[in-house]
């Protein structure tokens, strides 16, 4: 212990020592100090000042006093605020950043040097340039948005189809969305097809599990799906054409909005695929503000258009613009029987024709296009579109044309071509049209009206009608000519009168759309002429009867007449109208559709039979008259043998229908001569029955004379109206002339 107590006081002597030592050091070092500085004031200069002479200091470069010399201790320098004092002093989307004694600039938010620098020194370097976010990935919008970019900052967008979710705003950086970027392919509820239900259960599915990551893929699987569809059966037999129209339209719009869709989450540039099936899609995209004139490729040809109407008045919230070509071949199926809208164009075509034009026939020379933009306004653009396609080709006939035409879904759904807004050069195949759709190349045949014709069809079916009325009521009131032939005429009469007078008031269809009236028109129509040839058929049985089994019995009763004669053509047009309701009716007439394949063959099939039969049963009758005339009286001379037998053949003729052999012949509707003799023969067939069965009837003629003396109040004497020849063998002959046999 005593050790301790000495070390300590030692300790605290040399400390005091050390402190003593710091302290001179410090005094010498500010005396020096003083000493080498003899021209500042005796007090200290401010902070961020220096010394002037001993009795001055001055402010450094960046602060001021309130006097330019300071004096007095108590004065101070304080820092100049560059930024406050010169607004632009950094230029154009900087900002100014003071420290003390000087500054520096910065560019804002949302912009960059070019050198890649922080700051810079003034505006005359000021490089500052607007940093794009949405192509450099540097932007925070969710992936149910698109980044659109503004002028140093971007904004998020809901994509097309999608909404804001509850609570957020479009256009803010935390926007979030939600819905259905696709349509709903749903197809009409009228169409019950298995294969239609399929299909959109599959693309729902597709469309369900998209990622933007597998774009490429969901197109393929889309456009393969839609290539399955239309090559399949598509239980057509339960579609009608209307039906098939209406699923071709809703097709092709949902092909559009899904493809236009997608195209949001390709790459720029363009993109083409050809399936197996060989339907092409070749889609171009690029920044919303390019300004130049494109041409989109594909094989079937190409489409120019100036880019700047590919995005339209909304051009600022999708940030690309996109135009796709998509060209299906195997749509013709759906959209085959396909009519014309005429409305617009009917004049201008009355003028090329020289006549009222009808309907028109057409034939697709072309796959059908579907040429599309992210722009969906498409009805009027700004600047026509020229496309070209490539087409079969084919030779020039009268009253064809080669046309560019567009499918115009119209108001009702049911979709119709239309040339409105589109023309063609014949010459080098280029369409130009001001609008976009669904295009396809026609070869359009115009039915153009026949004022000669036309005026032939009334006179000669009103004269018929007077004719057939007369022929009716002689059958009815004659009693000396009543038998089973007589009661065959009446029925063979009545049902050309009741068609005859439809076919005169309401065959026309003049609203151009197949309505239920028109319907119902075609329907009477092929009821009362199956009808009418069903007669002549059982005229031809009675005919058989009488001349070639005269003595094998009386033919058919009158059960089975009625049965064969109103019962066939019922049943076959029930048929008819059950499988195929929309046969009747057309565009023009109010008739059988003969677009509608093999329809027409429930008329033209039992009239060829029909005329078949009757044409060999003319042609054994008039074999068996020729030997009976030689039987009967071998010294008849030949000249007025011929002369019976020719009157007889064309009687026979005109009972049994022959005359529309020319209608089974009249393949091209625009066969002039064939069309002249077809009307002019059948619509005075009223007029030839009138003549062949009661006028060259001595009975008819005789009872007609009893009514002219009873309407003249003149005594009808059967004395003067008997025939003076004699002789078993004139009786005979007479008996088969057609004018006393009834024929």
């Amino acid at each position: 212990m005593p050790s301790v107590r000495p070390f300590r006081a030692t300790m605290s002597s040399h400390r005091g020592l050390l402190i003593g030592a710091v302290v001179c050091i410090l005094l010498s070092l500010s005396g020096a100090q003083t000493q080498r500085n003899p021209n500042c004031p005796a007090w200290k200069c401010p902070p961020d000042s220096e010394c002037v002479n001993s009795s001055s200091c001055r402010c450094m470069a960046g602060f001021s006093s309130f006097n330019e010399l300071i004096t007095k201790a108590t004065e101070s320098c304080e820092d100049i605020n560059e930024c406050l004092q010169n607004n632009v002093i950094c230029g154009p989307f900087a900002t100014c950043n003071n420290s003390p004694g000087s500054y520096n600039c910065s560019c804002n938010l949302g912009f960059r040097l070019l050198s890649g620098k922080e700051y810079f020194a003034n505006k005359s370097e000021n490089t500052c340039r607007d940093v794009n976010e949405c192509s450099s990935g540097q932007h925070e919008c969710h992936s149910s948005t698109i980044c659109i970019n503004t002028l140093g900052s971007y904004k998020c967008r809901c994509r097309p189809g999608w909404k804001p979710t509850s609570g957020s705003l479009n256009g803010p950086k935390n926007t979030t969305c939600q819905g259905q970027p696709f349509p709903i392919w749903t197809l009409p509820l009228t169409a019950e097809s298995q294969s239609l239900s399929l299909f959109s259960v599959e693309v729902q599915n597709l469309l369900r599990d998209f990622s933007p990551a597998t774009a490429n893929y969901t197109i393929q699987k889309l456009i393969e799906a839609v290539d399955k569809l239309l090559e399949g059966p598509m239980d057509k037999e339960n579609l009608t054409t209307t039906e098939r129209h209406q699923v071709a339209t809703q097709l092709l719009k949902n092909m559009e909005q899904s493809l236009r869709t997608l195209a949001q989450f390709l790459p720029k540039g363009p993109f083409a695929y050809t399936s197996p099936s060989n339907t092409e899609l070749s889609l171009m995209i690029k920044e919303q503000d390019n300004k130049d004139v494109t041409t989109v490729h594909y094989s079937q040809g190409w489409m120019k258009l100036d880019w700047a109407v590919t995005a339209g008045s909304k051009s600022s919230e999708n940030g690309y613009s996109l135009a796709g070509i998509l060209s299906i071949p195997n749509l013709q199926k759906l959209l085959a029987h396909a009519s014309m809208n005429l409305s617009q164009s009917r004049d201008m075509l009355k003028e090329h024709f020289g006549g009222q034009v009808l309907g028109v026939s057409l034939t697709p020379l072309s796959n059908v296009t579907s040429i599309f933009l992210t722009n969906t306004d498409t009805g009027k653009l700004a600047s026509n579109v020229t496309f070209s396609f490539s087409f079969r080709p084919v030779s020039r006939e009268p009253r064809k044309e080669l046309t560019c035409a567009f499918w115009d879904t119209g108001d009702d759904g049911r979709g119709r071509w239309a040339t409105d807004g589109c023309s063609m050069n014949v010459t080098t195949g280029l369409c130009h049209c001001n609008h976009l759709s669904s295009f396809a190349i026609l070869m359009a045949q115009y039915h153009v009206k026949d004022p000669r014709l036309e005026l032939i069809t009334k006179v000669g079916l009103s004269l018929s009608l007077v004719c057939l009325l007369l022929c009716i009521v002689t059958f009815l009131l004659v009693k000396s000519i009543q038998s089973s032939r007589t009661m065959v005429h009446l029925h063979l009469c009545i049902c050309l009168f009741l068609g005859s007078v439809i076919f005169l008031v309401g065959v026309e269809n003049e609203g151009g759309l197949v309505s239920t009236r028109c319907q119902m028109v075609a329907m009477l129509l092929h009821y009362l002429f199956l009808a009418a040839f069903c007669w002549m058929a059982l005229e031809g049985v009675e005919l058989y009867f009488l001349v070639v089994r005269v003595f094998q019995g009386q033919g058919l009763s009158t059960l089975w007449r009625c049965l064969i004669g109103y019962g066939v053509p019922l049943l076959i047009v029930a048929i008819s109208a059950a499988s195929r309701m929309d046969g009747y009716g057309h565009e023009t007439y109010c008739w059988l559709n003969f677009r509608i394949g093999g329809f027409l063959w429930s008329f033209v099939g039992p009239l060829a039979f029909i005329i078949f039969c009757n044409s060999a049963i003319f042609v054994i009758t008039v074999w068996k008259l020729t030997t009976k005339f030689s039987e009967i009286n071998p010294n008849m001379k030949k000249l007025r043998k011929a002369r019976v037998l020719t009157i007889t053949a064309i009687a026979q003729l005109m009972v049994l229908g022959c005359t529309w052999v020319f209608g089974l012949l009249l393949f091209d509707p625009d066969s002039t001569w064939l069309s002249y003799i077809f009307t002019l023969l059948n619509c005075l067939q009223g007029l030839f029955l009138f003549v062949t069965l009661c006028l060259l009837n001595k009975k008819v003629r005789e009872e007609y004379r009893k009514w002219a003396c009873m309407v003249a109040g003149n005594k009808y004497s059967e004395f003067s109206s008997s025939t003076t020849g004699t002789g078993s063998s004139q009786s005979q002959t007479r008996a088969l002339r057609p004018s006393e046999s009834g024929m």
